[in-house]
């Protein structure tokens, strides 16, 4: 038997969509019973972002932000894009790209310091946030609408029993459940499949990010300063870009993203970072520094079109986990807390009403309609076209299309779709070369599994798996043959590795402890084998200031 504990709103999530909906309900009525469920070790463990920061969100949920310590301080004082070739780099001009590609009045920001603000402003009007519990099941009621969410299951071991220490979570029910678990969650798989929130939608497309924070010296640092680029390393190999930001403190965050609907399984998106910081635009910058941490996480680049259903009996989508994020604007962070916002003041209304459990369908037309929308819709199909032409085409087409959704508020080219998954996407092995990358130097460059110790990962070795193969014998039966197993590559933290035994006879190893949960590897196995599901609450990385 389970402990029940009962609140009005459950929040899955204690990132800047679940914070800003446990805000903005107390705002409305200070006397709601609120909860916030984290995973991570404490809020902002498990937080990763760029980023630059619209504070569109701020200026909604807390109005005179500016006159509190919140750690936003950091304007954008330099904004520059660049087409990157092997030792050079072209400007593009700031008059060829439209007026939502500009950073001006935008913050350099560490988003876990953020949330962690944000969650002790939650505390103090009065919400309850416990981090260290992993949400790994939902309650149904008996109609089929969601009631609650199962919280802080511990002592499971390796085998799947129950040890001396067990204990066996409890049921945290509440009249609205609102999931903000970031990319991929997990209970957010199980509601979209359970209620077929993305029939009517495109799928979702994904990138991997893959961030380091240095520190400088003074004379490299430009405060305020922010850098995109595009091209170099990826090339014709992979969609994405990189971003160089300057922060307080003598220090850069520093960052790639690639997309994951690339073809070639050889490809090490890993390797492309670290080569990256071999340009000499960055290398001259780092040298003499020192790297503070290392992290990923995948971000969801499907937009508009892909946008699910939000709304379920009994709660609604937010964030990352609504998938919210604007591709060209490299940001999702203020549609996050947009969206968190408008949740609140959703679900406050149907409780004021004497509703509860219920299905709140008003919130999908909100955020199709509303500001979310309005950011979303003109760059919907950024993403569709560099998949179908390429950078270059893209950036042509992807600017005249934005231009016209600008000025004259459609789109040229309609609403593209995406046809397939990223997993689709990835082709047999067979049709490329393997790609040659240099060996990291340990100065500039890194292997993977030392920069996973600046994640601060570790996880509880005594319990279930939390990648769980759908079927074991498919990575080395399948996906070694077809797609040279591509897990080897795509994971930033080095937890697959196939491992020869004998002559012709491997292994399909997981490595569970290097987890920094990203969910790449339940999005991009070509077999779709691998499911991510939650761990032990307050395992993975733990994230000082991403």
């Amino acid at each position: 038997m389970r402990e029940k504990i009962e609140y009005d709103i459950v929040i899955v999530g204690g990132g800047p969509s679940g914070l800003s909906a446990a805000i903005r309900a107390k705002q409305l009525d200070p006397n709601l019973n609120i909860v916030v469920l984290d995973k991570g070790s404490e809020i902002g463990a498990h937080i990763l972002s760029g980023a630059v920061l619209d504070p569109i969100g701020l200026d909604k949920l807390i109005p005179d932000w500016r006159q509190t310590d919140i750690p936003v301080k950091t304007k954008v004082l330099e904004d520059n894009f660049f087409l990157l070739g092997p030792s050079g780099k072209i400007r593009i001009p700031r008059f060829f790209l439209p007026p939502l590609m500009g950073n001006h009045n935008n913050y350099i920001v560490s988003m876990g310091n953020v949330c962690r603000w944000l969650a002790q402003y939650a505390e103090n009007l009065g919400v309850d946030i416990f981090p260290g519990m992993s949400c790994n099941d939902l309650v149904f009621g008996d109609n089929g609408e969601v009631r609650g969410v199962i919280a802080g299951e511990f002592g499971i071991d390796k085998n799947g029993k129950k040890t001396q220490g067990y204990e066996p979570g409890m049921e945290v029910l509440g009249k609205f459940v609102l999931i903000g678990e970031g990319v991929r969650g997990s209970l957010s798989k199980i509601l979209i499949k359970k209620y077929k929130l993305d029939e009517s939608c495109e799928p979702q497309k994904f990138g991997i990010g893959m961030k380091e924070i240095w520190e400088i010296k003074p004379e490299f640092h430009k405060e305020g300063s922010v850098f995109h680029s595009m091209g170099w390393p990826l090339g014709r190999n992979a969609g994405g870009g990189s971003f160089c930001y300057h922060a307080e403190n003598n220090q850069i965050y520093l960052g790639l993203v690639v997309h994951l609907n690339y073809e070639n399984p050889y490809l090490f998106p890993y390797m492309e970072f670290q080569k990256f910081k071999h340009h000499p635009s960055i290398k001259k910058m780092l040298v003499g520094g020192k790297r503070v941490s290392y992290g990923a996480r995948a971000i969801s680049e499907g937009g508009y079109q892909s946008i699910p259903k939000l709304s379920f009996p009994g709660g609604l989508l937010m964030g990352c986990s609504a998938g919210l994020v604007n591709v060209p604007r490299i940001k999702g962070n203020h549609n996050a807390m947009l969206s968190g916002i408008l949740a609140a003041e959703t679900v406050f209304n149907s409780i004021t009403s004497g509703e509860e459990n219920v299905e709140l369908r008003g919130y999908d037309l909100e955020i199709r309609k509303g500001k979310i929308g309005k950011d979303l819709n003109p760059v919907k199909n950024v993403k569709p076209l560099w998949s179908r032409f390429g950078l270059y085409a893209s950036l042509i087409l992807g600017g005249i299309d934005m231009w016209i959704a600008n000025i004259c508020g459609f789109n040229i080219f309609g609403t593209m779709k995406h046809k397939k998954t990223d997993a689709q996407s990835t082709l047999p092995a067979k049709n490329f070369k393997e790609i040659d990358y240099d060996k990291p130097d340990g100065i500039i460059s890194f292997d993977r599994l030392t920069n996973v110790s600046f994640s601060g990962t570790n996880h509880e070795e005594d319990q279930p798996c939390h990648l769980v193969l759908g079927k074991p014998s498919i990575p080395i039966r399948i996906n070694l043959p077809t797609y040279d197993e591509p897990a080897q590559r795509y994971c930033p933290a080095g937890v697959y590795e196939v491992i020869e035994k004998k002559k012709n006879s491997y292994l399909f190893q997981i490595n569970a402890q290097n987890c920094v949960h990203c969910k790449t590897c339940d999005i991009k196995d070509p077999s779709q084998n691998i499911t991510w599901k939650t761990p032990q609450g307050g395992d993975g990385p733990n994230y000082p200031n991403m």
